[in-house]
């Protein structure tokens, strides 16, 4: 049982709510009743009272503490100068600007930076992002050193500069003639680190540095289903510093491309070359799925498969994460004719007789004049060399003819 559920009602969660859950209800109400959106007092109450609970419930030793002890208990345990009851301060909008990406933010710096984010790919077969993997990668990174627990050296030899107030830089003014600039600089006193360091007392790891360097094993899990550009992230693994939040360490999916799959969402497809007797009269093919396994496909005879057809194996896919289930195998035919030199007189006048007849010719008008032609082959280097070796001009109806006549032979009649 919790002390008081002030708080709790505010983002309208319940007291067994999870971090994802609390963070979901503060967005909502906070851009709901934000000032920039609904400027009017009531609303502006409602933002900061929301802030406010978010700022505690967000926090697992001030929750616990608001749990065990309720508001007063945050204010006798650390809730901060300012305290959390009177919802004062401007607080909101940084808490706000950290959601939202600045909106109706102040533009002041309070509290710890957040250090910035690694990002590496990791590439990955097709075969992988099925099945799932697990790689182990080895990260150089920098951390606070663990000797003097980045301070720099010893409790009582760190003292913060007062130079600058231990902020690491300070104002300076310069007169240019009738002109006074005013402009921040890095302490010159402590070299902008905020701290004055007695050499006697100086940490020997770092050697006053703060920091060392850390080689660390990350195990980057990639789920069965996953796609390219999706991303394994590792919260604050990032490079660490004194007064820094760390940032993460992104690992980015980059799907390597396959010699027989195209990926189309949780769908896998295949371009399938069956020769003509299986397209007409039926047959079977086989193919090595992403999976490992061979699947052999049949074709029920008396179903013409269609140059370009597509036909689908429903759950051959790729694995749905979350939802579970597989995708579909799209099948993409292309159909293999036979050769010029297969048919034989004979030949043909079998396929004469099963064959559906031919499409028959369009009414010629007997005034219209008629040439018999004849196909040959297809030189398709020779008309590239032909169009562009005219640099680019525009070619006329002579050109054209004389490109036609290359394909074909006519006689007159």
């Amino acid at each position: 049982m919790v002390k008081e559920t002030k708080f709790y009602d505010i983002l309208d969660v319940s007291v067994t709510a999870t971090d994802v859950e609390i963070k979901k209800a503060y967005r909502k109400t906070a851009l709901k009743y934000h000032p920039d959106k609904n400027p009017s007092e009531e609303a502006s109450e409602k933002f900061k009272a929301a802030t406010t609970a978010y700022e505690v419930l967000s926090d697992s030793e001030k929750r616990s503490l608001y749990d065990q002890f309720g508001q007063e208990g945050l204010s006798n345990g650390g809730a901060g100068a300012g305290g959390f009851g009177g919802f004062g301060g401007g607080f909101g909008d940084d808490i706000f600007s950290q959601f939202f990406g600045g909106a109706g933010g102040s533009g002041r710096p309070r509290g710890p930076q957040r250090g910035r984010d690694i990002k590496h790919e990791i590439s990955v077969t097709l075969e992988e992002l099925y099945k799932g993997k697990t790689s182990k990668l080895a990260l150089n990174k920098q951390i606070l050193c663990k000797t003097c627990e980045g301070r720099g050296g010893e409790k009582g030899a760190v003292k913060k500069c007062t130079s600058c107030n231990g902020q690491g830089v300070k104002f300076v003014t310069r007169q240019m003639g009738p002109m006074i600039q005013r402009f921040q600089a890095e302490c010159d006193v402590c070299q902008g680190t905020g701290d004055i360091i007695d050499p006697k007392g100086r940490c020997k790891t770092c050697n006053g540095k703060k920091i060392a360097n850390e080689r660390k094993i990350l195990q980057v899990q990639i789920e069965p289903g996953m796609r390219d550009g999706q991303k394994v992230v590792f919260k604050g693994e990032a490079d660490q510093a004194p007064d820094i939040i760390p940032g993460d360490v992104v690992f980015v999916i980059n799907e390597k491309p396959h010699k027989n799959f195209k990926r189309s969402g949780d769908d896998l497809i295949f371009e399938a070359n069956i020769d003509l007797l299986t397209a007409i009269a039926g047959g079977e093919f086989a193919l090595e799925h992403v999976s490992g396994d061979w699947l052999k496909v049949a074709i029920v005879p008396g179903e013409v498969i269609a140059p370009n057809m597509r036909k689908i194996i429903d759950g051959k896919g790729m694995p749905i994460p979350k939802y579970g289930g597989y995708g579909n195998l799209i099948i993409n035919f292309t159909i293999k004719f036979p050769e010029n030199h297969f048919t034989s007189e004979e030949n043909l006048k079998k396929l004469e007789e099963i064959l559906p007849a031919r499409n028959p010719l369009p009414t010629i008008p007997k005034d219209a004049v008629v040439d018999d032609c004849v196909l040959s082959e297809f030189d398709p280097s020779k008309y590239a060399n032909n169009r562009s070796g005219r640099g680019g001009q525009n070619y006329d109806s002579d050109d054209e003819e004389q490109q036609q006549a290359e394909g074909v032979q006519c006689a007159s009649q």
